[in-house]
């Protein structure tokens, strides 16, 4: 699986979604904590700690006993693992030569936890992206991570699918569809040259002008020529009836999108499958609309009744940031 597994599923373990970092056997080096920190780890190189020097990951100390470490994790999202990401960066002459991945249901760990193997035994390179796909297609909301015998990992990455239980939802009168927490998924775009499709519909507010969806500067050929918009297209956690709307430019100051529009369909077909979704039959959810730096653009009265829908496709003209995604309804 190629490191493209990063735009296609969701982190399951995002920090963002409340993933807790549980225990860990020995986190002398570095704190267990890391592993779930955006990016990949910083490294600096005259940086030390009483303990030794610093490093932005998850390090244990050298082991000179039988047996190996490892690191619990709970999700901030159950769901069906697709595949994982044991982030070797910087790790280079202290990288654990072998890692495995187990998982649980459980909705609390303990002694009596039964464990299913997802990821065998299975080699690790040093300063690297170790990517692994997963088969069980189970759902899980804690993990395991083992490294034999000991060393450490910057970062740890749990891609994969979301599973909701729609019931704790069905008597709210109104509910995001397209949150990440309710199952919404970004399933492409055209671009995002400078930050991730998947902050669209991330939980809270943008932390900064990073934490949102970003497109480059688009070039016309000659002077005047028309500018196709950018588009991102969302699966909403289930189809529903949207009726208000938030499209959040803030911390985009030079570099909002002059105008935007969201367009829907109903795809009689699991939500995260759309064949062909360019030329589907897009009907106009918000009218095309003037935009303004650093503002959070509240729509109710301008969305049109599409009656229900499962996808919807954000156009920002020409191209630009925007912070938020939030698609209300029932």
């Amino acid at each position: 699986m190629s490191k493209d597994t990063s735009t296609t599923w969701i982190n399951l373990a995002d920090h963002r979604l409340g993933t807790e970092v549980l225990y860990a056997t020995d986190d002398f080096f570095g704190e267990k904590e890391n592993l779930i920190k955006p990016g990949r780890g910083l490294y600096i190189p005259d940086k030390y700690t009483d303990r030794g020097k610093w490093m932005d990951g998850w390090e244990s100390r050298r082991k000179r006993v039988e047996g190996h470490d490892y690191c619990d994790i709970k999700l901030g999202l159950s769901g069906i693992i697709k595949s994982l990401d044991i982030d070797t960066n910087h790790f280079l002459g202290n990288h654990p030569p072998f890692a495995s991945v187990e998982a649980t249901c459980d909705k609390a760990i303990g002694e009596n936890t039964e464990w299913t193997e997802i990821l065998p035994r299975s080699p690790l390179k040093p300063g690297s992206q170790n990517i692994f796909e997963v088969s069980n297609t189970k759902k899980w909301n804690h993990v395991r991570l083992h490294i034999y015998p000991d060393g450490g990992v910057a970062r740890f990455r749990v891609y994969g699918k979301s599973v909701i239980d729609w019931d704790q939802n069905k008597n709210q009168e109104k509910i995001d569809l397209a949150s990440i927490l309710n199952g919404g998924r970004v399933l492409l775009c055209n671009d995002m040259f400078f930050s991730d499709k998947n902050n669209l519909i991330m939980p809270g507010p943008g932390l900064n002008m990073g934490d949102g969806w970003e497109t480059r500067r688009k070039r016309a050929k000659n002077l005047g020529d028309p500018l196709d918009p950018d588009w991102a297209i969302l699966a909403l956690g289930k189809p529903g009836i949207i009726t208000e709307a938030e499209i959040d430019t803030s911390h985009f100051k030079g570099n909002f999108p002059d105008c935007a529009s969201l367009e829907g369909l109903f795809f009689d077909l699991p939500t995260d499958t759309l064949p062909d979704p360019l030329n589907q039959a897009w009907q106009t959810l918000l009218p095309k609309t003037k935009l303004h730096p650093d503002t959070k653009h509240h729509y109710q009265k301008e969305i049109q009744p599409l009656g229900k829908i499962s996808h919807v496709r954000i156009k920002i003209y020409p191209d630009g940031g925007v912070s938020r995604l939030r698609l209300w309804g029932k």
